[in-house]
């Protein structure tokens, strides 16, 4: 593997529009969670680190909430101003969890989906601690696939191990979080995420996965000619229902 597939910032460029049509989304119910549970109100200051294409940024500034979009890759960041530039609440920022170039004390939320993992857990725990507002609250979000279940889910997980360049069967990180957040508690709810697919977005979602084969690997065509006859095998109506679980973990760092 060289170094640039390695690198988190250079490791979705050929994949962004993928990643941008076809990722789920997370639970509708988590914005109302977290404002029982987590304080989150329409005036709370968000840093969105890891943004991506703005998948969890929307979600919040759908509520109301300035959202600053970190994100240091610039093919993925592109891709969220476009898709995100009618809300004048929308801040996108050249950075990195390491250093995210906002104010200190100026947040009320970081919210990190689906990004974690590719942060140096201590130079990251020492920025979030200077960007937080006293009692600043740390929201950690994932969809992770039901492993589970059986019929499709089951075949089509077996699909991606069987083609997957690495694949770490969706590790929650349980022990980097321990650690980052230290003797602080921290609290976790799962919310359902269903997704309804068709063929196309089905074969998309799975060409935006970073560890999968992209179209100029000689493996490509098989693995989605394998996709295609477990589709025909499963779906119902012209489509198939991806099982995911939203994973949300939040705590005070501050």
């Amino acid at each position: 593997m060289s170094l640039e597939e390695l690198n988190p910032t250079k490791r979705f460029s050929d994949r962004v529009h993928n990643y941008a049509k076809y990722r789920p989304g997370y639970s509708n119910e988590i914005i109302g969670y977290l404002h029982e549970a987590a304080d989150l109100n329409k005036n709370s200051i968000i840093a969105d680190i890891g943004s991506g294409t703005g998948i969890c940024t929307k979600m919040f500034l759908d509520n109301g909430n300035t959202v600053y979009a970190v994100e240091p890759n610039p093919e993925m960041r592109k891709v969220a101003e476009y898709l995100l530039e009618d809300y004048e609440n929308f801040y996108s920022i050249d950075g990195s969890a390491e250093s995210t170039k906002l104010q200190s004390e100026s947040i009320d939320i970081i919210t990190v989906a689906q990004a974690f993992h590719w942060f140096s857990p201590q130079p990251t725990k020492e920025e979030f601690f200077r960007i937080l507002k006293p009692n600043g609250m740390v929201v950690l979000l994932w969809n992770f696939r039901n492993r589970k279940s059986y019929g499709f889910m089951h075949e089509y997980l077996e699909l991606i191990r069987r083609y997957a360049a690495s694949y770490t069967n969706e590790s929650n990180d349980d022990d980097i979080m321990s650690q980052f957040f230290d003797d602080r508690t921290i609290h976790t709810k799962v919310f359902p995420n269903h997704q309804k697919a068709d063929f196309e977005r089905l074969k998309g979602e799975l060409a935006s996965f970073s560890y999968m084969p992209n179209e100029e690997d000689h493996h490509f065509q098989s693995m989605i000619s394998e996709l295609q006859d477990l589709f025909n095998q499963y779906s119902s109506n012209g489509s198939v229902i991806l099982e995911y679980e939203s994973y949300l973990y939040y705590s005070k760092l501050k």
